[in-house]
Formats: structure tokens, C-alpha cells, sequence
């Protein structure tokens, strides 16, 4: 009975002891070794310098357009499962969340004094044409219409074929082959998807129309 006294006194240096060895390596002490509390808990954004945002432009462009230039960005469908994009001065003009692309050609007309136009009314001098593809652009076509493509300035769609991924921006009455055109042919042998070849994606600036005075 006589050493419960002594037993007690120790056990309450070993708990003292315990307390000031985990609060030491929990406040970081002086030779602890041992992150302060205050580290455990910080988070990786603030320990670490966070790099500056890359800036976007209209339509997602990495830069901006000149003055007098409209900013453009293109996607062709992927295969027959994705529709394609076609976006203008940052304003999605068709795409699959607007619900208004569908196999085949998808076409925007642009008109720079805002006429809406009818596909079966001629084209307007100076009126911007987006084509996207989506599946199979060119089974369809004949001469005629291939003709009118290659009037609005493309140089591919002569050999446009079954299943081609095709992106073009031309404009009625240009004198020139359009340089906004990217063309992908259909081959098993380097197709990305099962029967499709990859999807095309095409973005720039196009100049406006200048009206003589």
C-alpha cells in the first residue's frame, strides 16, 4: 500500500512527459524535426505561386484580331457522333448545344449588313460562308454545288469525297482562293476514328468587307 504514492507521482511524470513530446512535434519546437501545425494544413494553392491565367479572346483566339477583322473559330464533326462548331465575334453560330447542326454540310451566312438570307436566294456580294462537315459532306453533292463552293473561293472541294472532315470560310464574289480552308480525306489507313478521319478545328481572322465609297 505503501508504494501507490510513488506509482502515482510516476505515472503523472510519464503523462506529463507524453503531453510535452506530441504538443512539441505538433508546434514545430526547436529540434522537433517536425512541420509546424500550421504547414499540415495548408493548402498546395497557397504554398505554391499559381501561374497567370492564359487570356482568351473572342471565339477563344489566343490573341486579339486587327480592327476591321472578325474573329473566327471552326471545329469539323467528329465522326457521327459529335456535331461541329462554328463560332463569329465570339457568338456560337451553330453548334450541338444550339441544336441546329446535322449530318452532312452544316453552312453559316454571314452578311456584313446584317441581311438574313434564305439559302434559295443568291447570295449577297461580300456575304461570308462558313462550312463545317459533320459525317459525310459529300455524297450528296453534284457539279452545280461544287462549282458554287469553288466560286466562294475553296480550292479542296473538287475532291471532297465520302466521309471527308472539312472546314471552309469563303465569301461571295472573292477573286482568290480562300486561305481558311483545311481538307482531311477519308482513308482507312490513317482514319482516327473507325471509318472517319479526325475532326478539324480551324480558327483566325477574317477582314471585312471594305465598301467602296
Amino acid at each position: 500500500m505503501r508504494l501507490a504514492g510513488p506509482l502515482r507521482i510516476v505515472a503523472l511524470v510519464v503523462t506529463v512527459g507524453l503531453t510535452w513530446i506530441v504538443v512539441s512535434i505538433l508546434l514545430g519546437g526547436p529540434g522537433s524535426g517536425f512541420p509546424r501545425i500550421q504547414q499540415l494544413f495548408t493548402s498546395p494553392e497557397t504554398s505554391v505561386t499559381a501561374e497567370p491565367r492564359v487570356r482568351k479572346y473572342k471565339c477563344g483566339l489566343p490573341q486579339p484580331c486587327p480592327e476591321e477583322h472578325l474573329a473566327f473559330r471552326m471545329v469539323s464533326g467528329a465522326a457521327n457522333v459529335i456535331g461541329p462548331k462554328i463560332c463569329l465575334e465570339d457568338k456560337m453560330l451553330m453548334s450541338s448545344v444550339k441544336d441546329n447542326v446535322g449530318r452532312g454540310l452544316n453552312i453559316a451566312l454571314v452578311n456584313d449588313v446584317n441581311d438574313l438570307l434564305k439559302f434559295i436566294r443568291p447570295l449577297h456580294e461580300g456575304t461570308l460562308v462558313f462550312v463545317a462537315s459533320y459525317d459525310d459532306p459529300a455524297t450528296k453533292m453534284n457539279e452545280e454545288t461544287r462549282k458554287l463552293f469553288s466560286d466562294l473561293g475553296s480550292k479542296n472541294v473538287k475532291d471532297l469525297a465520302f466521309r471527308d472532315s472539312w472546314v471552309f470560310v469563303g465569301a461571295k464574289g472573292v477573286q482568290n482562293k480562300s486561305p481558311f480552308e483545311q481538307h482531311v480525306k477519308n482513308s482507312k489507313h490513317t482514319n482516327k476514328y473507325e471509318g472517319w478521319p479526325e475532326a478539324l478545328e480551324m480558327e483566325g481572322c477574317i477582314p471585312r468587307r471594305t465598301t467602296a465609297s
